[in-house]
């Protein structure tokens, strides 16, 4: 067991997937300096009772009541909290991503820089299938943004340079990553609102993580950041509120157990590792 404060609701049998089920405020701080690499995709504070398109169908962009905010000043300070305990629970050389778009990401940059890290790269992924503007009176919103910080200005964080250059053709990697949005396979166990696609996150973690490093997503909902560290054989720890994101990890990772050869032909820089 991770954490011997806490029992996980769930472990894997070869213990490289654990999910805890609690704020993640509640429990960041009882993993002091545990975690290499954090990743995670907060609330974007974009349900506002909104219209979108998906699939060639109408459809309200409302997440859930985790994803409602109105005033800037909740939205910061909810963001300093996590951002803090987030802190704590990373090692010295340990680094942090965090996803988002333009409802949240001044926010998160802005509490990063507050909180004293290291800014690295923003990473921009260009969705090459995004959903059409519904409104038609502003351009269409096609990428969304990931802030790679490191925790400490002193302490140099783990960076896998040239296994990123083999992937890119035997070029530097650049910071803008053109992914499609999750494909059907990915969701065959159900879906969450907000679901990154499992290409994206191989990808950060074999960027900045090593086989012996133990990956967090505080906000795990379906656990694609967990799928993707044991694709590499890292060590995940998730925590999620929500018993519905908790059912769909566990089955993911029971799929992803059952067929781990076939996942692998899916997911495209693992051809190159």
């Amino acid at each position: 067991m991770i954490n011997k404060c806490y029992t996980p609701v769930y472990q894997s049998l070869d213990s490289l997937f654990f999910l805890y089920q609690n704020d993640c405020n509640v429990l960041l701080p009882k993993f002091e300096k545990k975690f290499d690499l954090i990743f995670a995709d907060p609330p974007y504070f974009l349900s506002n009772d909104g219209l979108s398109i998906q699939s060639g169908k109408i459809v309200s962009v409302n997440k859930g009541e985790w994803d409602k905010g109105e005033y800037i000043e909740d939205i910061d300070a909810f963001n300093m909290q996590w951002i803090a305990n987030a802190k704590k629970a990373l090692k010295d050389n340990g680094s942090i991503m965090i996803s988002g778009t333009y409802h949240n990401i001044f926010s998160l940059g802005r509490t990063l820089q507050k909180l004293d890290f290291k800014i690295l790269n923003i990473i921009t992924w260009q969705k090459t299938n995004p959903p059409p503007n519904f409104s038609c009176r502003y351009l269409t919103h096609s990428t969304e943004q990931i802030i790679w910080a490191r925790k400490s200005h002193k302490h140099k964080h783990i960076f896998n340079y040239e296994i990123l250059k083999k992937i890119n053709n035997d070029k530097q990697m650049k910071d803008v990553w053109s992914f499609p949005a999750i494909a059907p396979w990915e969701k065959t166990n159900g879906k969450h609102p907000t679901q990154k696609p499992l290409n994206l996150l191989v990808r950060l973690i074999l960027m900045a993580s090593n086989k012996d490093s133990i990956i967090c997503d505080p906000f795990s909902g379906s656990s694609t950041t967990g799928i993707a560290s044991n694709l590499l054989d890292r060590k995940f720890v998730g925590i999620e509120k929500e018993d519905e994101f908790i059912r769909i990890s566990i089955a993911r990772k029971m799929e992803l157990d059952s067929n781990k050869e076939i996942f692998k032909h899916k997911i495209s820089d693992l051809m190159f590792i």
